[in-house]
């Protein structure tokens, strides 16, 4: 596998450098050609005059940003090969071994050949601290797919090299003022693993006045609390012809074999080939193992275990300075530190902390199985260009592996089992098979009804990407996004995914840049009372009287597509829903405290149609049925000036859409009865015979 190529010395140069590297622009922003998303709890846009007010010079100054973007800006599309998933453990000993070979000159920092040249204009800087092995290469699963999205730099530490906590900080400290001053309004991302952790917590606390945002993966912050401690004395004095032992019990006690050599297996094979692929891939790897002896040699541990002591103990003492953004990974099964508990500590300890917690990994998690680094970063929503987030202009679209994971792994036997038929209108208003109906080319705005919990939206989101090869993207309810309610052992969740496949806060300012962007957009009127309603009202539509989103799709030429959806009731029954859960004491508090809290989208609709309390109905599964999608002829805004000016006029055209997105949900409610495949023991008799991914026939439309 790729090593190091072009190095600097970083105590020498002060800064970083690679071959490639050219002159920044200071205002240059991502332009993702093709986005997808929504969320579980959608909402109306709300565009009333006090919010267009607000939204004025904003307004002018992003769409000069953007239409420069467009002429200049490079992107990447969606379902792009990030590369990830294309390289092994084994590509990281021989990586370790080919860097560790030319052992003299100082700590230093390299670009991984194969990280390469990222895709986007002015990505953000990204410095790899390694862990105890201090090789830099513990990245190297991610190398490509981080490469795409930013400059990747990782930290050398020669094996026989012995700068003190402090030597190793100062190197650091330089670098990041040295980039800070070359692109002030950039941030400067720190990945510290391990003992990494320990360096980027000290630079960030040391320099606040720095843009840093710090992934803390395992800290060694809790060094003092190691299981190892007792053994520490033994190690030390253990004779130098048995310390070829050490490094097999380090790596059991680091890391998880068997989840490393799960790195190399394809997750589409049969259980009987899945286990011979894993058994040769643990067979080859476990005799790499020695070679850690030569990586870390004798001397060369006891010094990184002084490293560690000092720097877990000069970190911790200033973690209150600590002002900077930070993501911490911790895994619940690390052997080598207590980072769950850590997770804990630093949760509360520093200001500005999220965690994701991976419950069943071991201490090496970048070099585990199914930990997709850039993927958690996406979710979290911490990928950034600027001082702030840009919800429009940050976002990067779904990639071929993130696309595989979600569909081909996780939502594989859901969608399996619904087996969705997605039905669309062509403009002389024939009903057909697949999105042929649905325009190739942004701006479009997709107008619907939003199912219990949003079930509808997973199969919607891969039926797009499969055929169309393009996605939409969500306005969703701000409290998607706000993390305020998430905890020390937070894992990845739902909303992570909604995030990483498009969702962005509903406003009027986050619409109208899509809009001009010729993005797809997916927007549901009914919002958070839809998605969460009350027992008998499925398929009901909650529409407020605000026409403002028909307006905004006028000015800028949209093309809008309405859509019904059914087959809610064909797998959830709703037991408990909003209004028995008020009735309990202690789940009324609940929902009240959560809404307190949250922001308001809607508190100027009255009545019915803005009562929208999040809450998280009971439900009970069904034998399911199946999933019917149909998308209506599709409505030109184009030259609808009259609309833009005359507010009767767009409430004409909004009361049109709604009436067209009842419409279309009558005929599939009516049609899904002629199907004789909506029972799955039908379409599971069909599978058997024509396989699981023919296509099950459905109603003649």
């Amino acid at each position: 596998m790729s090593a190091a190529l072009h190095t600097l010395p970083a105590v020498a140069a002060g800064g970083l450098g690679c071959r490639w590297r050219r002159r920044r622009r200071p205002s240059a922003t991502l332009r993702a050609a093709s986005s997808v998303g929504t969320a579980s709890v959608a909402v109306s846009v709300n565009a009333e005059t006090q919010q267009q007010r607000q939204v004025g010079v904003e307004e002018e100054e992003k769409r000069r940003e953007d239409a420069a973007e467009v002429r200049t800006g490079r992107v990447v599309e969606a379902l792009y090969d990030d590369g990830f998933g294309g390289v092994t453990v084994k590509d990281y000993f021989a990586a370790a071994r080919a860097v560790s070979s030319d052992d003299g000159g100082p700590p230093r920092w390299f670009c991984p050949v194969d990280a390469g040249r990222p895709a986007v204009d002015n990505a953000p800087l990204l410095l790899f601290l390694p862990g105890t092995d201090g090789v830099g290469m513990g990245l190297i699963l991610h190398h490509k797919s981080l490469g795409r999205v930013f400059e990747v730099r990782c930290l050398h530490i020669p094996v026989n090299d012995r700068t003190p906590f402090e030597g190793l900080l100062q190197i650091v400290e330089n670098s990041i003022k040295y980039e800070h001053a070359m692109s002030p309004n950039r941030p400067i991302y720190l990945v510290g693993d391990s003992f990494g952790g320990c360096l980027a917590l000290s630079v960030a606390a040391r320099n606040p006045q720095i843009d840093l945002v710090l992934i803390l993966i395992n800290p060694a912050t809790s060094f003092a609390k190691t299981p190892l401690q007792p053994i520490l004395p033994v190690l030390e004095a253990m004779p130098s012809e048995l310390h070829v032992t050490v490094p097999y019990l380090l790596s059991f006690v680091m890391g998880d074999p068997l989840k490393m050599a799960m790195v190399s297996v394809e997750n589409n094979l049969s259980p009987p080939k899945t286990l011979q692929k894993l058994s040769d891939s643990l067979t080859s790897m476990l005799p790499l193992l020695s070679e850690l002896a030569d990586i870390i040699p004798r001397d060369t541990l006891f010094w990184k275990l002084k490293l560690l002591k000092s720097g877990a103990a000069y970190a911790n003492s200033r973690l209150h300075a600590v002002q900077a953004e930070v993501l911490l990974l911790a895994s619940g099964n690390d052997n080598l530190l207590p980072s769950g508990e850590e997770a804990d500590r630093l949760f509360k300890s520093l200001k500005n902390c999220r965690v994701r917690y991976f419950k069943d990994n071991g201490h090496t998690l970048l070099l585990e199985d199914g930990v997709n680094l850039l993927s958690v970063i996406k979710g979290v929503n911490m990928y950034r260009r600027g001082r702030q987030r840009d919800p429009v202009t940050d976002y990067i679209p779904p990639t071929l592996s993130e696309f595989k994971k979600t569909f081909d792994e996780d939502h594989k036997l859901f969608h399996l089992a619904l087996s969705p038929v997605m039905l669309s209108t062509l403009k002389n208003g024939k009903i057909v098979r697949g999105l042929t109906g649905v325009p190739d080319q942004g701006p479009v705005l997709f107008v619907g009804y939003h199912a219990l919990m949003g079930i509808e939206l997973s199969p919607l989101y891969e039926e797009f990407l499969r055929e169309k090869r393009t996605s939409f993207r969500g306005m969703a309810h701000p409290i998607l996004f706000g993390g305020k309610h998430e905890s020390s052992r937070q894992e990845l969740s739902r909303f992570d995914t909604i995030s990483m496949y498009g969702g962005l806060p509903v406003t009027a300012i986050n619409m109208y840049r899509l809009f001009e962007r010729n993005q797809f957009v997916l927007l549901y009127p009914g919002g958070v009372r839809e998605a969460l309603h009350r027992k008998g009202e499925a398929y009901k539509l909650f529409w407020p009287d605000q026409p403002e989103f028909v307006r905004m799709a006028a000015r800028f030429g949209v093309t809008i597509i309405p859509f019904g959806f059914v087959g809610e009731d064909d797998v959830l029954e709703l037991v408990a829903d909003y209004n028995d859960q008020k009735n309990i004491p202690y789940l009324r508090e609940w929902i009240e405290s959560i809404n307190r809290e949250a922001q308001r989208v809607r508190d100027s609709v009255k009545g019915e149609d803005g009562n929208q309390d999040v809450h998280i109905p009971a439900l009970l599964p069904k034998v399911p049925g199946r999933f019917y999608y149909l998308f209506g002829k599709p409505i030109e805004m184009k030259g609808m000036d009259n609309v833009v000016r005359d507010r009767k006029s767009a409430n004409e055209v909004y009361l049109h859409i709604k009436s067209e997105v009842e419409s279309l949900m009558s005929y599939l409610k009516r049609k899904r009865e002629e199907d004789p495949y909506r029972s799955i023991a039908q379409r599971a008799v069909y599978q058997a015979s024509w396989g699981a991914s023919a296509e099950v026939p459905t109603f003649e439309p």
